[in-house]
């Protein structure tokens, strides 16, 4: 029976380890309410904002963009085999903002994400991804924490 609530979620990748139980979340959230999802990874250019623009930078994105492609594919895989329909974006720019953009472009139902499960000064000081798109997103914000070392 297709959902009213959940027609497309799109899951923010990182394509960690934490990420990993936060995409099995939101499959299995598209799976039984016969949503479609939007995988998108984010390649963050405000790292890049202070650093000149040289040779050495140039193949940093890269390697980041590649990163951002082995992760979507991963989603993609996991998803086609759950037999649900998806779509993928490597997008850059500032995180938050883009995964909130890219999820009012596709008319998304949910967000769905992991955290790394920052607290105290390092939550302070570098702030997080899941938090900040929690706080500003219109859409609701399904934050999933990885999984405990055994």
């Amino acid at each position: 029976m297709k959902s009213e609530i959940f027609n497309r979620i799109v899951i923010a990748t990182d394509g960690s380890e934490n990420s990993a139980n936060a995409i099995k979340h939101a499959i299995e959230i598209a799976r039984i309410s016969e949503a479609s999802l939007s995988a998108v990874y984010v390649v963050d250019t405000g790292a890049f904002a202070s650093i000149p623009v040289d040779m050495a930078m140039g193949n940093m994105y890269e390697i980041l963009k590649t990163e951002g492609d082995s992760a979507i594919k991963q989603v993609e895989d996991q998803a086609l085999a759950a037999g649900i329909e998806i779509e993928g974006f490597n997008v850059e720019g500032h995180p938050a903002e883009e995964i909130i953009k890219l999820s009012e472009n596709q008319s998304a139902d949910l967000i769905v994400m992991g955290t790394l499960g920052k607290s105290g000064l390092d939550r302070f000081l570098l702030g997080s991804v899941a938090e900040k798109v929690s706080r500003n997103s219109l859409i609701p914000v399904m934050v999933v924490r990885g999984e405990k070392p055994k």
